[in-house]
């Protein structure tokens, strides 16, 4: 599968990304196996995390059906060294025409961080796969929906930043599309048990919000 393919059918079944921030390689493999068992298909290793090109190495490897790659992507370079390790995604906390266009030479899935209508509309001109919402703090769903209403119906619209299973009704009314998932899903030590509840828990609801 592409990772268009991979990407399009996360959207349609369980549109979540799971942020794995100071990941540890040596956690890589059990942490990857939970969220995937739990329907996971979308998967983020921050570049500030420790040796983060080896994590997402070990498991674009072990889950070649799952999308994974980094996030806190903030220059061309950084996307070709994420590419080589096996990465198909992209994700950043700002808006930068020249990471997404990296990324899209590369057949790249890009995420990249929005806020307002300005940096949305020239992050699609780029070629963004769908737009982060960030920091979702920022941008309640209010916010999110008066962005809705001026995107492309087609945009994938994603918050991030501080979202719980319980925050994510009023934001699936006010049009968004998916989450990426931080903390609330995963923090440095946490066993791959716990990441798997967790894991769940988003997945039930997603599922009680939209099946």
């Amino acid at each position: 599968m592409t990772p268009h393919d991979i990407y399009d059918a996360a959207m349609r079944r369980l549109p979540l990304v799971a942020i794995l921030r100071g990941l540890p390689n040596a956690d890589a493999l059990p942490v990857g196996a939970a969220l995937t068992g739990a329907g996971f298909s979308i998967i983020e290793v921050p570049l500030n995390s420790p040796n983060p090109l080896a994590s997402i190495q070990t498991l674009a490897d072990a889950h070649p059906d799952a999308l994974v790659g980094a996030g806190t992507v903030l220059d061309p370079a950084q996307v070709r060294e994420v590419r080589a390790a096996g990465g198909r995604l992209i994700v950043s906390p700002n808006f930068d025409a020249r990471v997404i266009e990296a990324a899209v030479a590369l057949d790249m899935i890009c995420l990249p961080g929005v806020m307002t209508p300005t940096e949305a509309f020239g992050a699609l001109a780029a070629g963004a796969a769908g737009l982060k919402i960030f920091p979702a703090e920022m941008a309640p769903p209010p916010v999110v929906k008066a962005l809705r209403a001026v995107l492309p119906k087609a945009t994938h619209v994603l918050p991030v930043g501080g979202i719980a299973p319980e925050s994510m009704a009023a934001y699936v009314k006010a049009g968004a599309n998916g989450f990426g998932l931080g903390s609330a899903l995963y923090k440095p030590g946490d066993s791959a048990a716990a990441v798997a509840a967790a894991a769940q828990r988003f997945a039930a609801a997603w599922s009680a919000l939209t099946g």
